[in-house]
């Protein structure tokens, strides 16, 4: 196989990929067994010296519609110090979890809330996963706190408080849309403002 077959495909390629670009599943494992390729996961590959977590770009290859959230988003955007076991995802309500290696947690959103607070965080050249803003991860901080703990949402309110730019204006304007969290909020500005 010819390095210019290689630079045919994407960073980051599938099986399906491979075989459109007309590799042969021999050709496909000769370069993997070489050290030419990647395996990042079950039928997902990548050009040597990825910079990527391979983590999340399974979940994101499996998943386009992940999006990164609780706990994970909380100290992707250094509002708490806890370091999840594994990746907090969410998936629209009505989209089934995919099986991954990498270990994800999966939780299931309302489809009417999934997109608010919803932003992009590449993750390689061409691949991006979903990730909730600081706001929205703090609301759901909140709204779950019967799942994670109450301190957890307090400290990443009282961090993101501290952070420069932050207004409690936009955090309410985001927990509007979450009745069940918006008294808790509401509450917590109080008693720190």
């Amino acid at each position: 196989m010819s390095s210019a077959r290689l630079a045919d495909l994407p960073e980051i390629f599938t099986h399906k990929d491979a075989r459109s670009a007309g590799w042969s599943d021999r050709d496909l494992y000769a370069m993997r067994d070489r050290g030419d390729i990647e395996r990042l996961a079950r039928g997902i590959y990548a050009q040597p010296e990825l910079t990527a977590d391979p983590d999340l770009v399974e979940i994101v290859i499996r998943a386009p519609d992940a999006t990164v959230c609780l706990t994970s988003a909380l100290a992707h955007h250094d509002l708490t110090d806890e370091i999840p076991s594994s990746i907090h995802v969410a998936l629209p309500r009505t989209r089934r979890p995919p099986r991954t290696e990498a270990p994800a947690t999966w939780h299931r959103f309302g489809n009417a809330t999934f997109e608010l607070g919803r932003t992009e965080l590449a993750i390689s050249d061409g691949l991006s996963i979903g990730l909730y803003a600081p706001a929205r991860s703090i609301v759901d901080a909140y709204r779950l706190r019967h799942l994670y703990g109450t301190e957890q949402a307090l400290d990443s309110l009282k961090r993101w408080l501290q952070m420069r730019g932050n207004q409690p204006s936009e955090l309410l304007d985001m927990a509007r849309r979450f009745p069940k969290a918006s008294p808790a909020i509401r509450g917590a500005l109080q008693t720190l403002l």
